[in-house]
């Protein structure tokens, strides 16, 4: 049985024991066996900076276990997948391994955040902030959607697509 990462906000949800839960069962059901960073138990005593470093080592390491990963690419706290597993995917590519990740955002980005153009050249679409938007029709940064396959939907619609191959 293939091994799958499940990298995502997924860890900040109130029930996200639970949640973790879930995701390995819905990778269960499609030939997977899902791997969730609350897997990893600290041991007793740890805060701060330590349990960070300890958290950080034992992800990595699950990541490198794993044969694959798939990856919640939804906005988190802004517009952007959340910049952990922003960081998890970039890992798991540089590692070899096949990345998948499903966003609900079918949309470009250009579509997603642009709200007015630059001031000083029409053509650039700008976001909120001012900044540039990039216009590649794609629903993520380039970085993301060019490295992973994308399956726009949730976590069951992204392990059926996996399955498939």
């Amino acid at each position: 049985m293939r091994r799958v990462y499940l990298a995502g906000f997924d860890v900040f949800l109130p029930d996200a024991v639970a949640q973790g839960e879930r995701l390995k069962a819905l990778a269960a059901a499609h030939g997977f066996e899902g791997l969730y960073p609350l897997d990893n138990v600290p041991p007793p005593g740890l805060a701060g900076a330590p349990l960070a470093q300890w958290i950080y080592r034992a992800n990595v390491a699950m990541i490198r276990r794993a044969d694959l990963v798939m990856a919640n690419l939804n906005p988190f706290r802004g517009a952007e997948p959340d910049s952990g597993t922003a960081f998890e995917v970039g890992y798991a590519i540089a590692c070899g391994k096949p990345v998948w990740g499903y966003t609900a955002q079918a949309g470009s980005l250009l579509e997603q955040t642009a709200v007015g153009v630059a001031a000083d050249d029409a053509t650039r679409a700008v976001d909120a902030q001012g900044f540039m938007v990039e216009d590649f029709g794609m629903n993520l940064n380039l970085m993301l959607a060019c490295s992973a396959h994308i399956v726009v939907g949730n976590a069951a619609d992204c392990l059926a697509r996996m399955a498939q191959g």
